[in-house]
Parts: C-alpha cells; sequence; structure tokens
C-alpha cells in the first residue's frame, strides 16, 4: 500500500525554522516528483515546492522564494521541506503529494498528484 508520511510540524515563533519530512513506504520515491502544498484555514490549498525525482528540478511558490528549500534522499525514500525565516502567514496544514515525473511533468499543481500524505500543522506565532 503506497503511503506517504509528514512530520515535523509544530509551534514557532516568526522568523524561527522548521523541517518537515514525508517519509514514503510501499514503493520507492526514485522516479516520483514530490511536492509540498499546504492550506491554510479559509483558504485554497496551493503548491508551495516540488522537486523532481533525480532532484534536478525545483518549483517554490514565489512567497517562499529564499526561506524555504525542498531536498530529497532516495536512499531513505524521504523528501524533507527546510523552512526558515516562517512568518504568521505561513501558519497552515501541509502535506506531500507523490506521483510519476511523466504524470506532472515538473509541474506543481496539486491535481495532478494522486497520492497524498495526511499532512501536519505548521503554526507561525509568538
Amino acid at each position: 500500500q503506497l503511503q506517504l508520511v509528514e512530520s515535523g510540524g509544530g509551534l514557532v515563533q516568526p522568523g524561527g525554522a522548521l523541517r518537515l519530512s514525508c517519509a514514503a513506504s510501499g514503493f520507492t520515491l526514485d522516479y516520483y516528483t514530490i511536492g509540498w502544498f499546504r492550506q491554510a484555514p479559509g483558504k485554497e490549498r496551493e503548491g508551495v515546492s516540488c522537486i523532481s525525482s533525480s532532484g534536478g528540478s525545483t518549483y517554490y511558490a514565489d512567497s517562499v522564494k529564499g526561506r524555504f528549500t525542498i531536498s530529497r534522499d532516495n536512499a531513505k525514500n524521504t523528501v524533507y521541506l527546510q523552512m526558515n525565516s516562517l512568518k504568521p502567514e505561513d501558519t497552515a496544514v501541509y502535506s506531500c503529494a507523490a506521483d510519476r515525473d511523466s504524470t506532472v511533468q515538473h509541474m506543481c499543481v496539486m491535481h495532478l498528484y494522486h497520492y497524498w500524505g495526511q499532512g501536519t500543522q505548521v503554526t507561525v506565532s509568538s
């Protein structure tokens, strides 16, 4: 059974940092693009960052460029999202999603991704 499990969320003060992890089980991530998406209360889910199977292609939403870094360790079947200089507007449920490179073709658009984790809450507040 294909499964994605996020971890690393929590409460952090503005300016702080968190690292989210997305661990896969039941399949290997070697051929999959992984995306991080977030949904804040009352807002639509949005793409935050995506990374191709090789790591050679990445995408960042304008709102997180220069602050967030996506990376992957295929040997550990895990993708990470390092979030620095966090702002209150980063507060949301963060979910990772996966689908084959051939399906998403470097696009960080949520309806292209078929496999989703449950999400982890990130709250940025003083």
